[in-house]
């Protein structure tokens, strides 16, 4: 089947891919991921798009992005046209599709956690609905004893037998050892490579786990890239970003691709939990990044407390540098009391979900949203009298993010007329997972949505008190215990 690039994809790969056919060189040319961000901004500033340099009108286009691309250098990148159409051939014949921040399709993790420092392109392999299923990183050293690949390979069976994907980078070590034992016991796998996705791809041992979705492989390089220590430690940041939860099984003390990415997200980045092994051999790397903030693995056993590792993110005992930041502010919320959990010998704290995306964010490579029409109920009620007339004090004007969240409390209210998790309802509403959680948390918080558990999964109040409403109306007692009969059955209890 031929893939299907977009206009702007295609316009993008031009400007950005090196587009090798075979054993050729990339050109030197090439927009460096901070040019190609500074002008997908210029072009949504001067209302346009990557696709339009391509089109009829490019020549003045072309000129209007002078003053941050030079005109005859993108020139040059533009006309590659022919190269294009030869990759797009090689890439079609090896099954490997190409996705663009300006594509729907684009994972929506990469999108909402990087915003702009996403890769303006992806290339992959494989199911790309397994992208937005989050997941547990787990990533270690190449180099490791027997003993502790019997120990990851046990690690990914459980994420398999819990219903969790793993997601890791491929390198020998570690990294394989987990993905190999979530493919064995039947889980999903994504792969987050630096190098060689074709390579990768055309593995006879792989090829059936492509095609039956047990498996993903991505990379933000071109598919036949050769291993280079800087994208290596660049792919880093995109494991964690389309993970849930992560876990170091090894790592060297200040030095190696695992302890720079470890380091990056307890310090900087902050998207997910940070576990490091807490059984077998210690190591400098691995007490160096507890002291940084990570967290000891409470090695779960079995489904249940594997799963609890996905809600929990600090000890409680300790200021934590992965503190992320609230959807809300404080002051909007009447209990800030963060909730605890005991994993195993370790109270855990409910991590914060991230910041949310403005609507330029969300589609950084395209024109912006139209801004949405400010809504005043009393117009759109009829009731037009001023807060003097109707002798009612002035109602406080309401912040942004308040805005926000009334305009999709009562969208979230309707979806949840049956059971769903909480990546359903961000299908649903077109958002990222972790800007759904925190929107279903505050309606938790707020008495309109119930959480229930095993597995979690959300309900509005409205319909149990639908359902006991109409029980009372029904044929006596009876119809009273049918009616509760079949709630309780509705909501798993």
């Amino acid at each position: 089947m031929k893939p299907i690039l977009s206009p702007n994809t295609q316009a993008i790969l031009l400007l950005t891919a090196p587009l090798i056919a075979g054993r050729g060189t990339a050109s030197s040319d090439l927009l460096s991921p901070g040019e190609y961000t500074r002008l997908a901004r210029h072009l949504r500033e001067i209302q346009h798009q990557p696709a339009d340099l391509v089109s009829l009108d490019a020549v003045e286009i072309l000129r209007a992005c002078q003053p941050v691309i030079d005109e005859s250098r993108m020139q040059r990148l533009l006309g590659r046209g022919f190269l294009l159409s030869q990759v797009i051939e090689r890439w079609q014949a090896r099954a490997i599709w190409v996705v663009s921040r300006a594509d729907a399709e684009y994972p929506r993790r990469l999108k909402a956690r990087l915003r702009e420092n996403a890769p303006a392109v992806l290339y992959g392999c494989g199911d790309k609905d397994l992208l937005e299923t989050g997941g547990l990183a787990v990533v270690g050293s190449r180099h490791v004893d027997d003993a502790l690949l019997d120990d990851t390979i046990s690690v990914g069976r459980l994420a398999a037998r819990a219903g969790r994907m793993i997601v890791s980078g491929g390198a020998k070590g570690i990294d394989q050892a987990a993905m190999r034992g979530a493919l064995e016991a039947g889980g999903k796998v994504c792969g987050v490579l630096a190098d060689s996705l074709e390579k990768t791809a055309m593995n006879r041992e792989h090829r059936n786990l492509l095609l039956n979705g047990q498996l993903v492989l991505i990379s933000p390089y071109d598919p036949s890239a050769r291993f280079n220590v800087g994208n290596a430690m660049q792919r880093n940041k995109l494991i964690y970003a389309l993970a849930e939860a992560s876990l170091v099984m090894n790592s060297d003390f200040k030095k190696g691709g695992t302890w720079a990415g470890a380091v990056e997200q307890l310090d900087k980045l902050k998207f997910v939990t940070v576990f490091v092994r807490s059984i077998g051999e210690s190591s400098a790397g691995l007490d160096a990044l507890r002291k940084k903030g990570a967290i000891p693995w409470p090695n779960p056993q079995d489904v249940d407390s594997f799963a609890e590792v996905f809600n929990v993110q600090v000890p409680s005992a300790t200021v934590s540098p992965q503190v992320g930041f609230s959807l809300f502010d404080e002051s909007q919320s009447a209990d800030t009391t963060p909730k605890t959990t005991v994993l195993g010998n370790t109270t855990l704290v409910a991590k914060n979900e991230i910041e949310p995306l403005t609507p330029a964010e969300i589609v950084s490579d395209t024109l912006p949203l139209a801004a949405a029409p400010e809504r005043h109920p009393s117009v759109e009620s009829g009731a037009v009298a001023s807060a003097s007339e109707t002798n009612e004090p002035p109602r406080p004007k309401l912040t942004p993010a308040e805005l926000l969240f009334s305009s999709v409390q009562e969208a979230i209210e309707n979806l949840l007329c049956k059971q769903m998790k909480d990546f359903e309802v961000a299908a649903a509403l077109d958002v990222s997972n972790q800007q759904a959680k925190a929107w279903l948390q505050r309606l938790v918080e707020d008495g309109k949505v119930e959480k229930l558990n095993r597995p979690v999964r959300y309900v509005a109040k409205s319909q149990k008190s639908l359902f006991s409403d109409e029980a009372q109306e029904s044929n006596g007692s009876n119809g009273s215990n049918q009616m509760r009969s079949r709630s309780n059955s509705f909501l798993g209890t």
